[in-house]
Protein backbone atom coordinates (compact mmCIF):
# COMPACT_ATOMS: atom_id res chain seq x y z
CA UNK A 1 0.00 0.00 0.00
CA UNK A 2 1.33 3.41 -1.21
CA UNK A 3 0.90 5.89 2.29
CA UNK A 4 1.64 9.41 2.03
CA UNK A 5 2.15 11.53 4.88
CA UNK A 6 1.49 15.17 4.39
CA UNK A 7 2.27 18.17 7.10
CA UNK A 8 -0.69 20.76 6.85
CA UNK A 9 0.38 24.61 5.79
CA UNK A 10 1.48 27.14 7.41
CA UNK A 11 -1.05 28.84 9.71
CA UNK A 12 0.09 32.29 11.69
CA UNK A 13 1.35 30.38 15.00
CA UNK A 14 3.83 28.06 12.72
CA UNK A 15 5.31 31.80 11.36
CA UNK A 16 5.66 32.95 14.94
CA UNK A 17 7.13 29.53 16.46
CA UNK A 18 4.37 28.95 18.52
CA UNK A 19 3.05 25.90 20.06
CA UNK A 20 -0.03 25.00 18.44
CA UNK A 21 -1.49 21.79 19.29
CA UNK A 22 -5.25 22.31 20.73
CA UNK A 23 -5.50 25.52 18.83
CA UNK A 24 -8.10 25.07 16.14
CA UNK A 25 -6.23 27.55 13.78
CA UNK A 26 -6.42 27.89 10.05
CA UNK A 27 -4.61 28.40 7.63
CA UNK A 28 -2.90 31.80 7.14
CA UNK A 29 -2.38 33.49 3.69
CA UNK A 30 1.04 31.96 3.26
CA UNK A 31 0.13 28.47 4.13
CA UNK A 32 -2.54 29.02 0.90
CA UNK A 33 0.25 29.95 -1.18
CA UNK A 34 2.66 27.94 -0.19
CA UNK A 35 0.32 24.51 -1.12
CA UNK A 36 -0.94 26.29 -4.39
CA UNK A 37 2.66 24.87 -5.30
CA UNK A 38 2.65 21.75 -4.11
CA UNK A 39 1.69 18.26 -6.70
CA UNK A 40 0.83 15.10 -4.44
CA UNK A 41 0.05 11.97 -5.87
CA UNK A 42 -3.73 10.91 -5.86
CA UNK A 43 -4.34 8.92 -3.14
CA UNK A 44 -7.52 6.56 -2.82
CA UNK A 45 -8.87 7.40 0.54
CA UNK A 46 -7.54 10.94 2.50
CA UNK A 47 -7.52 10.96 5.95
CA UNK A 48 -7.04 14.13 8.41
CA UNK A 49 -6.93 15.74 11.31
CA UNK A 50 -9.83 17.36 12.44
CA UNK A 51 -8.39 20.43 13.07
CA UNK A 52 -9.03 23.45 10.05
CA UNK A 53 -5.17 23.47 9.42
CA UNK A 54 -5.36 20.15 8.47
CA UNK A 55 -9.05 20.07 6.68
CA UNK A 56 -8.20 22.63 4.60
CA UNK A 57 -4.91 21.61 3.17
CA UNK A 58 -6.34 18.38 2.48
CA UNK A 59 -9.19 19.91 0.74
CA UNK A 60 -6.94 22.15 -0.99
CA UNK A 61 -4.93 18.70 -2.00
CA UNK A 62 -7.03 16.45 -2.95
CA UNK A 63 -10.12 18.81 -4.10
CA UNK A 64 -13.41 16.86 -3.82
CA UNK A 65 -12.69 13.54 -2.56
CA UNK A 66 -13.90 12.77 0.84
CA UNK A 67 -11.74 13.55 3.87
CA UNK A 68 -12.18 11.00 6.88
CA UNK A 69 -11.73 12.70 9.76
CA UNK A 70 -10.02 11.36 12.41
CA UNK A 71 -10.15 13.18 16.34
CA UNK A 72 -6.82 11.17 17.43
CA UNK A 73 -5.22 12.46 14.31
CA UNK A 74 -4.72 15.79 16.07
CA UNK A 75 -1.49 17.15 17.29
CA UNK A 76 -0.26 17.00 20.58
CA UNK A 77 -1.62 19.13 24.00
CA UNK A 78 1.09 21.09 25.04
CA UNK A 79 -0.86 22.57 27.63
CA UNK A 80 1.04 25.19 29.56
CA UNK A 81 3.07 26.22 26.20
CA UNK A 82 0.27 26.66 23.89
CA UNK A 83 -0.05 29.29 21.62
CA UNK A 84 3.69 30.72 22.96
CA UNK A 85 7.01 30.86 21.45
CA UNK A 86 10.34 29.51 22.86
CA UNK A 87 11.11 33.03 23.57
CA UNK A 88 7.81 33.90 25.81
CA UNK A 89 8.23 30.83 27.68
CA UNK A 90 12.76 31.78 28.42
CA UNK A 91 12.77 31.62 32.09
CA UNK A 92 10.06 29.48 32.45
CA UNK A 93 11.00 26.83 34.81
CA UNK A 94 8.79 23.94 33.53
CA UNK A 95 9.81 24.44 30.14
CA UNK A 96 13.92 24.67 31.07
CA UNK A 97 13.05 21.15 32.46
CA UNK A 98 11.21 20.48 29.17
CA UNK A 99 14.31 21.36 27.24
CA UNK A 100 16.70 19.60 29.24
CA UNK A 101 14.83 16.38 29.02
CA UNK A 102 15.57 16.11 25.32
CA UNK A 103 11.18 17.28 25.07
CA UNK A 104 10.79 13.78 26.80
CA UNK A 105 8.70 15.03 29.60
CA UNK A 106 4.88 15.66 29.60
CA UNK A 107 4.22 18.81 28.97
CA UNK A 108 2.59 20.53 32.06
CA UNK A 109 -1.27 20.44 32.00
CA UNK A 110 -0.81 18.72 28.81
CA UNK A 111 -0.08 15.43 27.22
CA UNK A 112 2.82 12.89 27.79
CA UNK A 113 5.28 12.04 24.75
CA UNK A 114 4.49 8.63 25.28
CA UNK A 115 0.72 9.06 25.22
CA UNK A 116 0.45 11.31 22.25
CA UNK A 117 2.72 8.71 20.26
CA UNK A 118 0.84 5.87 21.01
CA UNK A 119 -2.37 8.02 20.13
CA UNK A 120 -1.29 8.98 16.43
CA UNK A 121 0.23 5.30 16.13
CA UNK A 122 -3.17 3.18 16.83
CA UNK A 123 -4.97 5.20 14.59
CA UNK A 124 -2.47 4.54 12.04
CA UNK A 125 -2.57 0.83 12.50
CA UNK A 126 -6.42 0.49 12.90
CA UNK A 127 -6.63 2.87 9.48
CA UNK A 128 -4.11 0.63 7.73
CA UNK A 129 -6.33 -2.63 8.89
CA UNK A 130 -9.68 -0.64 7.64
CA UNK A 131 -8.11 0.40 4.23
CA UNK A 132 -6.30 -2.82 3.23
CA UNK A 133 -7.71 -3.50 0.38
CA UNK A 134 -7.24 -0.01 -0.95
CA UNK A 135 -4.19 0.68 -2.78
CA UNK A 136 -3.12 4.63 -1.68
CA UNK A 137 -3.99 6.47 1.94
CA UNK A 138 -3.22 10.19 2.16
CA UNK A 139 -2.49 11.38 5.62
CA UNK A 140 -3.07 14.90 6.81
CA UNK A 141 -1.94 15.85 9.55
CA UNK A 142 0.82 17.47 12.24
CA UNK A 143 4.31 16.98 12.47
CA UNK A 144 3.85 15.31 15.79
CA UNK A 145 1.33 13.05 14.41
CA UNK A 146 3.91 11.98 11.20
CA UNK A 147 7.21 12.06 13.25
CA UNK A 148 5.05 9.40 16.10
CA UNK A 149 4.20 6.59 13.00
CA UNK A 150 7.77 7.08 11.20
CA UNK A 151 9.67 6.62 14.68
CA UNK A 152 7.54 3.05 14.60
CA UNK A 153 7.12 1.67 11.75
CA UNK A 154 10.30 3.64 9.18
CA UNK A 155 13.45 1.68 8.09
CA UNK A 156 15.89 2.46 8.69
CA UNK A 157 14.97 3.10 12.09
CA UNK A 158 15.45 7.32 13.35
CA UNK A 159 14.41 8.51 16.34
CA UNK A 160 11.44 10.75 16.89
CA UNK A 161 13.19 14.40 15.98
CA UNK A 162 15.00 13.07 13.37
CA UNK A 163 11.43 12.83 11.27
CA UNK A 164 10.75 16.78 11.57
CA UNK A 165 9.35 17.95 8.36
CA UNK A 166 8.08 21.23 7.54
CA UNK A 167 4.92 22.73 7.00
CA UNK A 168 3.54 21.31 3.43
CA UNK A 169 5.88 18.55 3.27
CA UNK A 170 6.05 14.87 3.81
CA UNK A 171 6.75 12.09 2.94
CA UNK A 172 5.75 8.92 0.59
CA UNK A 173 6.43 5.89 1.51
CA UNK A 174 5.16 1.80 0.82
CA UNK A 175 3.57 -0.19 3.74
CA UNK A 176 3.94 -3.83 3.68
CA UNK A 177 2.19 -4.64 6.54
CA UNK A 178 4.71 -4.03 9.38
CA UNK A 179 6.89 -1.10 7.90
CA UNK A 180 7.38 1.97 6.29
CA UNK A 181 9.53 2.27 3.48
CA UNK A 182 10.50 6.07 2.50
CA UNK A 183 10.21 6.36 -1.30
CA UNK A 184 10.44 10.23 -1.69
CA UNK A 185 10.70 12.86 0.47
CA UNK A 186 7.83 15.87 -0.40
Amino acid sequence: MKILFLRHGLTAGNLERRYIGTTDEPLCSKGFIQLGTLSCPRCDVVVSSPMKRCIQTAELIFPGQDIVAESNLRECDFGDFEGKNYIELSGNSDYQKWIDSGGKLPFPNGESLSGFKERCTSVFENTVRKYQNTSSVAFVVHGGTIMSILEKYAVPHRDYYDWHCENGHGYCCEWNGSELHITEKI
